[in-house]
């Protein structure tokens, strides 16, 4: 019987003595499998806590150079025309390498590369506050860096979130994780205009977001882990066997997706309106305010422009209440119908269109309406 069961043993082979027998009539020991991954609770809520933070700061880096747009206009004499490069080229760079990142962070260490992307926005950021005037082109391209620097984060830190948490307890995780975009957007707005206005030079808003930054990458680092992909639902054994699909495969298997195809249309056709609404509407609002004869035209920096602080907090309030309200209505709904979710979604998106149209006609004759109606309008676009 002992020596039947030394037979059945495998040969020792290159990886050692594991799962070897020890000699003639000894049993053999069983397999060694890799422990589960687990992480305590406080210690997922702590990462969701620094993720939710650098959110921030990447929201605050899109709609930051919006808040001081007339400032970087007069330095570098840049057209209206040729400012609205300034957000194409962002967020071209970073259509192009959100791909390119997300093959990264599914197949290599997602720490590290979100780690890359926030050194690599940070500095972009830090050194196109000392470009000169006549280096216009400069400042241009180191937009597009801080865009594929933000890709890194947007495209990774969800699916990070996703591998801590599960069910009920994933969706309200990354319900608090997307409130930070409206947020971020609007404190970008706020700090720009602020930090103009109490230092009188718009270039001090962009060195003072490398210093969280640099706090930001620090809490990264220490505090965030790096599950295996699908920890918390395969309890661990997902990420360690397996084949791996290859690109062109992925591909094709979210090409026949519809849900997939159709949702990230939607997205798309709402983050073009929202970005050329966040890009513009300060300079919108305070050329609605000159005609108004409430403030003078601006020819020289440091220009006030008292709209970026007003649609920054606006911005914030209303996205805040608007991600509430559509989560909590979504939750309820649900139980009745079960497509709540994109339906609400839709819903909301239309009403936004003529709650835009309206801001813009009424802008010329009473600023007030619009004030009020493009608040509506941030309130029931985030679903």
């Amino acid at each position: 019987m002992a020596g039947g069961m030394s037979a059945e043993c495998p040969e020792p082979g290159p990886g050692g003595p594991q799962g070897q027998c020890l000699g003639p009539g000894r049993q053999c020991p069983p397999p060694i499998t890799p422990a589960p991954w687990s992480l305590p609770r406080w210690r997922a809520y702590v990462a969701a806590a620094m993720l939710c933070y650098i959110n921030l700061l990447n929201y605050m880096n899109w709609f930051i150079i919006a808040g001081v747009l007339l400032d970087v206009q007069e330095v570098f004499q840049i057209s209206d025309s040729h400012a609205g490069l300034l957000q194409t080229v962002f967020i071209g760079c970073l259509l192009l390498s959100a791909p390119v990142f997300g093959y990264l962070g599914d197949r290599y260490s997602r720490k590290t590369t979100m780690s890359f992307g926030i050194l690599l926005w940070s500095g972009a950021g830090l050194s196109s506050s000392f470009i000169s005037p006549q280096y216009s082109w400069l400042f241009f391209l180191s937009r597009g860096v801080v865009g594929t620097g933000s890709a890194s984060y947007a495209t990774i830190a969800p699916t990070v979130l996703g591998d801590l948490f599960v069910r009920d307890e994933r969706t309200r995780v990354l319900a608090v994780f997307y409130i930070f975009i409206p947020v971020g957007s609007g404190l970008g707005y706020v700090l720009g205009s602020a930090v103009t206005t109490l230092t009188g030079n718009w270039r001090w808003a962009l060195r003072i977001m490398p210093c969280l930054e640099a706090v930001a990458l620090i809490l990264l680092i220490l505090l965030v882990p790096d599950p295996p992909r699908g920890a918390t639902e395969t309890q661990g054994e997902g990420a360690a066997g397996g084949s791996r699909s290859s690109w062109c495969e992925d591909v094709r298997y979210l090409g026949k997706n519809w849900s997939f195809v159709w949702s990230t249309l939607g997205v798309t056709a709402m983050a073009f309106v929202t970005g050329a609404l966040g890009f513009w509407a300060p300079k919108f609002l305070l050329e609605a305010r000159v005609v108004h004869g409430l403030q003078p035209p601006c020819f020289q920096e440091p220009c006030s422009n008292p709209d970026s602080l007003i649609f920054g907090s606006l911005t914030i309030m209303t996205g805040v209440i608007g991600v509430i309200l559509g989560a909590e209505a979504a939750r309820r709904y649900k139980k009745v119908i079960p497509r709540a979710e994109p339906l609400i979604c839709a819903s909301s998106l239309l009403a936004t269109a003529p709650c835009l149209y309206l801001a813009l006609v009424l802008a010329p004759t009473t600023l007030l309406a619009s004030y009020v109606i493009l608040g509506l309008a941030n309130m029931v676009k985030p679903c």
